[in-house]
């Protein structure tokens, strides 16, 4: 049967949109229900990305990730040669699976009977997705090709965008915050003009010198400042 199917295409689509609860975490949520939904024998998927040390894991059913950190322990598994060879692992039969003995007796206590563990790499990362079967031989080689291509592509698309999506949102609160630094800062400068009677440009320097002296940052020491200013006005208005 092919695993290539309208729902799991539609599905995967939906991934690639992004909106301001987007992130990695829900992107793999997202996946791992449409691997166990619109693969034809999947009753369970699982997702790791990986890079370096795995940042995220997510399943579509807790037991999978019961198989999965148990599988990272014992350094053997389907996922895990599949990330350590970059290639398509398959297997027809767990209770038939010479390869990993401690695995076998873990996915068989979860219920999995069939798995496919598939790596993906994308920009610097591995993500490798795991589709579960609970009877054997569901999952035919020879449709896992198309299978392959299609998730590459839409999975790709749809962490890019959400990577891409969450960088703006990094640049801009970064950005935010630099201008919320200034205004802090502007306040400083003020009073300090008005305690000395300098200029602006001596008001920033007299900050600057401080601020080196007692290793600070210029927006730190602005923002300590102004908060003694208010807290002394507001001492005199009840005195």
């Amino acid at each position: 049967m092919d695993m290539v199917t309208p729902v799991l295409a539609r599905d995967l689509a939906v991934l690639g949109r992004v909106s301001e609860e987007t992130s990695t975490e829900s992107v793999l949520r997202g996946l791992t229900a449409t691997l166990a939904g619109g693969v034809p024998g999947c009753a369970g998927g699982s997702a790791e990305l990986w890079r370096g040390e795995r940042m995220v894991v997510s399943a579509s059913h807790s037991e999978l990730i019961v198989l999965l950190d148990s599988e990272e322990k014992a350094g053997e598994g389907p996922s895990s040669e599949a990330r350590a060879t970059g290639r398509h692992v398959i297997v027809q039969d767990v209770l038939r699976e010479p390869r990993w003995p401690s695995y076998t007796g873990m996915a068989v206590r979860c219920g999995v009977r069939a798995v496919l563990a598939m790596p993906i790499v994308i920009e610097h990362a591995v993500l490798v997705l795991g589709m579960y079967g609970v009877r054997p031989g569901v999952f035919a080689a020879r449709n896992v090709p198309p299978l392959a291509e299609m998730l590459a592509e839409q999975v790709g698309v749809a962490l890019a965008n959400m990577w891409d999506y969450d960088e703006v949102r990094t640049d801009a609160a970064q950005m935010q915050e630099a201008l919320a630094g200034r205004a802090i800062i502007d306040q400083a400068k003020g009073i300090i003009m008005k305690s000395s009677g300098c200029s602006a440009e001596a008001a920033f320097d007299e900050l600057r010198r401080i601020s080196q002296h007692h290793q600070v940052k210029v927006a730190d020491l602005a923002k300590l400042l102004v908060e003694e200013h208010q807290r002394n006005r507001e001492a005199k208005k009840e005195g």
